[in-house]
């Protein structure tokens, strides 16, 4: 059974930063990929990371390009979103989730994938 649990989450001040986990478990192969989404009240899903846990190609939107960036632990299947330059507007609860492919298919992180598995999400607010 795939569980993620997110972690990392927490209060900073603007222009600060944050590091957020996502531990991942139950996967019998490195045939899926993670991505980190946010939700803010009243506003939409959006996906601002994206990691191929087989090749470890990555994506960034523009919206959080710069700022933001996305790696793997293959070892411990753990997967850090490193968030710098936090502003008000990056306040939201943040999810982990996960889109296993079939082996041997490629995968693009910057479509919009099949998202079957999700974490219980961590909080980050950006404030002064």
């Amino acid at each position: 059974q795939v569980q993620l649990v997110e972690s990392g989450g927490g209060l900073v001040h603007p222009g600060g930063s944050l590091r957020l986990s996502c531990a991942a478990s139950g996967f019998t192969s490195n045939e899926y990929a993670i991505g980190w989404f946010r939700q803010a009240p009243g506003k939409q899903r959006e996906k601002v990371s994206c990691v191929n846990m087989n090749d470890g190609s990555t994506y960034i939107p523009d919206s959080v390009k710069g700022r933001f960036s996305i790696s793997r632990d293959i070892p411990t299947n753990t997967v850090y979103l490193q968030m710098n330059g936090l502003k008000p507007d990056d306040s939201a609860l943040y999810y982990c989730a996960a889109d296993r492919y079939y082996p041997g298919s490629a995968y693009y992180c910057d479509l919009a994938g099949n998202w079957n598995s999700w974490g219980q999400g961590t909080q980050v607010t950006v404030s002064s």
